[in-house]
């Protein structure tokens, strides 16, 4: 490992939200945040209209501007930057992360389709955002052609391949929008767009491409011929006959491994930026992925559960397992020489919020300029585990893990009409809390060691309730990252690898990452309420989850057909 240098450095980790970007400026010897600053997409997530347009989008869309993305990119940098006092030549690298797969057609030189006059007001010439699940036909035949062919990715996710992922969004922008198919040279990652506008190169994440486009790393006659590959121009013909080169003619480029340089910061942007031109900037990661060495996990056996508007549950291991709704097994995908395993919850946080602004909203709660989620949680802290007699499935966004089915809606069983808010605020907590434990029994039920818990994000540091009832749901201890803001920190810490600061990623996080803040004990006395309460939660999670004819899927297609879809 490199040795300290005398003068500080710094890393810039720049993390792209769903609804706003963040860029920190961080010590490289000490991890510490040295500056930070925060800026929300003026468009946050298109969902009803184009701006400007009256014209209804699809149900389940969610589209963004890219023009977005690049305006909080400058304006959260300088502004960091300018914050921390740091020279320009002492920031040494930037990490770039972004939800993922958050994915835009552009011209061959970058350009979002979107800035072209002609195309601006067709909604598939805008990013589709991770949370885009109109395409759910497109991913069903996506699945139905990947079985019949046993195509490798559909071991290598868990069985079902999501409409959130890249080929979903590209099979319907095909069939929905053919002239935009035809007119984008590129489908990109916008991880990816971002570190080509840095870099004036084109070049795609590993990670991205392994988690979220069908590339799979397999032997070829043996390990040492082991490539990285994409499925067969047979298989994209059957999808559609104008699939066929899909990946030759608009996504071709080289996939770089975490942590490696993917090029440096332009001359114009490093102007823009205030950094130095030539400024190594690292491949792209997901959003999610880069918690992990900031919460200081870098080996095998302990799993990272990012907790925020959705969950996503990390882990690496030596060993490839496919098990049921692992929404990837990706060789070096989540640390430098594992497998990495990927799981989710298409929806957590974004529930709470649900069901804060839309069902109880704080006026009706507390009294003026209280917070309405400090009033509910103190008020639910106080009711005992399954007094309410409620019960809810956390599907507000569809299932992640482990159905794979974003057509799968919220279900909440039990109310009277003495149900409180607050009883329906904990029973929506003790709901993702079971969703929680179908991912960990996902993986201990494959073999997969799951030997501690560590959690991240926003619920995790500021929700104690919550991260009481999943320690008490999944009768283990579950500590609590100490960084703020754990995604900067690492982007920060994999654009401090780039730069040939440390070695590897489990160099910096032994420098950089700071110890757990605090550890949540499983209390006994409520483990065994809740031990019954999950077995009636995994009944009605089969029950209508599993049946292809839920009535679930049946209100659905009729609410679609309602609304002349």
């Amino acid at each position: 490992m490199p040795a300290p240098a005398s003068k500080p450095r710094y890393a810039l980790g720049i993390d792209f939200g769903t609804l706003s970007a963040r860029a920190a400026v961080v010590d490289l010897d000490t991890g510490a945040e040295v500056a930070a600053s925060v800026r929300e997409y003026p468009h946050a997530v298109i969902e009803r209209t184009l701006p400007g347009d009256t014209q209804p989008l699809e149900p389940e869309t969610a589209l963004q501007d890219p023009r977005d993305y690049l305006e909080v990119l400058v304006s959260a940098t300088r502004s960091a930057v300018d914050q921390s006092g740091a020279p320009a030549e002492s920031i040494v690298g930037i990490g770039i992360d972004f939800t993922s797969c958050t994915l835009l057609p552009t011209l061959k030189d970058g350009t979002p389709l979107v800035e072209v006059p002609s195309y601006e007001s067709n909604p598939h010439a805008w990013a589709k955002l991770w949370k885009h699940h109109s395409a759910q036909p497109e991913a069903d035949r996506i699945n139905e052609i990947g079985q019949e062919r046993d195509e490798a990715f559909v071991r290598a996710y868990g069985g079902g391949y999501s409409s959130e992922w890249a080929f979903s969004k590209i099979l319907q922008t095909l069939h929905d929008a053919p002239e935009i198919y035809r007119a984008a040279d590129r489908f990109i990652e916008a991880g990816d767009w971002i570190v080509w506008r840095l870099t004036g190169m084109e070049r795609r994440s590993l990670s991205l491409a392994g988690f979220k486009a069908m590339a799979v790393y397999e032997a070829q006659g043996g390990p040492e011929g082991a490539e990285w590959t994409y499925p067969s121009l047979e298989f994209f013909s059957a999808l559609h006959p104008d699939l066929r080169d899909v990946v030759t003619h608009k996504m071709d480029a080289p996939l770089l491994p975490l942590g490696a340089r993917a090029g440096g910061l332009t001359p114009a942007m490093a102007s823009r930026l205030g950094l130095a031109p030539d400024t190594p900037v690292a491949a792209a990661n997901i959003d999610a992925h880069v918690a992990t060495p900031a919460c200081g996990v870098a080996e095998p056996g302990r799993m990272v559960m990012i907790l925020g508007t959705s969950t996503c549950h990390l882990m690496a291991d030596d060993r490839q397992v496919h098990a049921e709704g692992v929404c990837g097994v990706v060789r070096d995908g989540v640390l430098p020489g594992l497998w990495g395993y990927e799981a989710g919850q298409a929806g957590v946080g974004d529930i709470f919020a649900w069901f804060v602004d839309r069902i109880a909203p704080s006026q009706a709660l507390s009294a003026p300029n209280s917070d309405p989620y400090d009033v509910l949680g103190t008020e639910a802290a106080g009711l005992s585990p399954g007094a309410s007699g409620l019960l809810a499935l956390d599907w507000w966004n569809g299932s992640r893990s482990v159905l794979m089915d974003t057509r799968l809606s919220g279900v909440l069983l039990g109310m009277t009409l003495s149900t409180r808010p607050a009883e329906i605020y904990r029973a929506l907590i003790e709901a993702t809390a079971f969703g929680a434990r179908k991912v960990v029994e996902a993986f201990t039920t494959q073999g997969i060691g799951v030997r501690d818990l560590v959690a991240c994000g926003g619920l995790a540091k500021k929700n104690p309730l919550l991260m009481q009832i999943y320690a008490d749901v999944l009768n283990r201890p579950i500590e609590v990252a100490a960084s703020e803001q754990t995604c900067a920190l690492g982007a920060a810490m994999y654009g401090a690898v780039a730069a040939g600061a440390y070695d590897t990623i489990r160099d910096a996080a032994d420098r950089m990452a700071p110890k757990a803040e605090r550890t949540y004990e499983p209390n006994p006395a409520d483990v065994s309420t809740y031990e019954a309460l999950f077995r009636e939660y995994h009944r009605m999670h089969d029950l209508l989850g599993r049946d292809s004819d839920s009535a679930l899927k049946r209100l659905r297609n009729i609410r679609d057909t309602a609304l002349g879809f």
